[in-house]
């Protein structure tokens, strides 16, 4: 089963996800734990749109590059002389060695351990040695120029690094703008230009035995607070949250009643221009394919989801604060230590869920769920988005 196409995957299944919520099902076992469906996912469904890949802080200074294999699709991310940061697909071209083997600076040049042709960190082929023979190494039969690195279409936002794939999608400004908008109503017309990265201590990375959908989809509802986060049930019980859907690339939940900073001690700074009436509204809202965002009057977070196979994923988190005081600053460290710890214990709790899940799609006797016509409106929203995108690169 493991091996099965994508196009043996049968379109009523695609379409019964697209039928009313009351009336669907959820996508096939295959689509969580199908080799061959993971590949033809990241080229026909991530690719077609802009999928996170990394963060730039993870770049700290100029002349650094890092190597990523999204979805087995060999990538390095550049920062140049200048401080301009790139994405590049990570192969030499002339024999197709992958190039960028670690992360770090680069002091001259990045050099194939093949051949040995080398590149500047704006892509550029700058040498060929031994090209035209033993101590030749240039030939007029060949063009450097025509032969530097391939770029990736790229864009950077709240501190993530987007790629598309596919070089088609919409502008990542037009992609974005929904949420912007949506925002302004808690952040004003400064938006997120106050929020600054944590220190280190505000990472975490949360490997999880599961396909990267069953933790987008389980962000997305609200639905399991009371089993799943006894504690952060305690203080935004699942009678506070609301759902939220929009502009089909958009949904997760919100909460009237999020209280973290006095149930941890916490006193950070807000937004300046946060609602005085609305300090307890938070929203959670996954960024489709593989971002899930959290925004509260007094920090924010942006996890991306790492498709590392079919059936393995690792989700990266990091958090940001209103200021450089506040994402860095000794006064405040207490305070991020007990943010971070809070959202260690949620995100671990989701842990033996999706993996439970996961192991599910290996039953006979499951045939993709239904929905539950209120509480499951977010997570069927992403399952047609899903849904949709796999009829239309079908061509059914």
């Amino acid at each position: 089963m493991n091996n099965v196409s994508p196009q043996a995957i049968p379109i009523e299944f695609v379409d019964r996800v697209l039928t009313p919520i009351n009336e669907a099902t959820g996508m096939p076992n295959e689509a969580y734990i199908s080799r061959d469906y993971f590949q033809f996912e990241r080229d026909k469904v991530l690719g077609k749109t802009w999928a996170c890949i990394g963060f730039s802080a993870d770049l700290p200074e100029k002349g650094y590059v890092k190597p990523v294999d999204f979805m087995n699709l060999p990538l390095v991310m550049m920062r140049n002389r200048q401080g301009e940061l790139q994405v590049f697909h990570n192969v030499c071209s002339h024999r197709g060695m992958r190039l960028v083997q670690d992360a770090g600076p680069i002091q001259g040049m990045i050099r194939c351990p093949y051949h040995s042709w080398t590149y500047d960190l704006d892509g550029n082929l700058k040498g060929t040695p031994h090209i035209g023979g033993i101590g030749v190494h240039k030939d007029e039969r060949f063009k450097c120029e025509k032969h530097g690195l391939k770029a990736l279409r790229s864009a950077q936002w709240m501190g993530m690094i987007f790629v598309n794939l596919s070089g088609d999608a919409p502008d990542f400004a037009q992609h974005i703008a929904p949420l912007e908008q949506r925002w302004k109503s808690f952040l004003g017309q400064e938006g997120l230009s106050l929020l600054r990265q944590a220190d280190s201590s505000g990472r975490l990375e949360i490997e999880v035995q599961c396909n990267w959908k069953l933790a987008v989809e389980n962000y997305c509802e609200a639905y399991h607070l009371p089993w799943v986060h006894p504690s952060l049930n305690s203080y935004s019980r699942l009678e506070d949250h609301y759902n939220i859907m929009f502009d089909e690339r958009f949904a997760g939940q919100g909460s009237l009643a999020y209280n973290l900073s006095d149930t941890a001690g916490t006193h950070l700074p807000k937004f300046p221009a946060w609602p005085a009436d609305k300090l307890r509204h938070a929203e959670y809202v996954a960024l489709f394919p593989n971002v899930l965002l959290g925004i509260q009057a007094d920090h924010a977070f942006a996890m991306m989801v790492e498709p590392i196979s079919a059936e393995q994923s690792v989700e990266h988190l990091r958090l940001f604060y209103v200021g450089d005081d506040a994402a860095t600053g000794t006064q405040y460290a207490a305070c991020r230590r007990a943010t971070v710890e809070s959202w260690r214990v949620v995100f671990g709790e989701d842990i033996g869920a999706v993996e439970g899940m996961q192991r599910g799609r290996h039953s006979p006797g499951f045939g993709g769920g239904v929905f539950s016509p209120e509480m499951d409106e977010p997570t069927h929203f992403f399952q047609k988005w899903l849904a949709s995108q796999v009829k239309t690169a079908l061509g059914a």
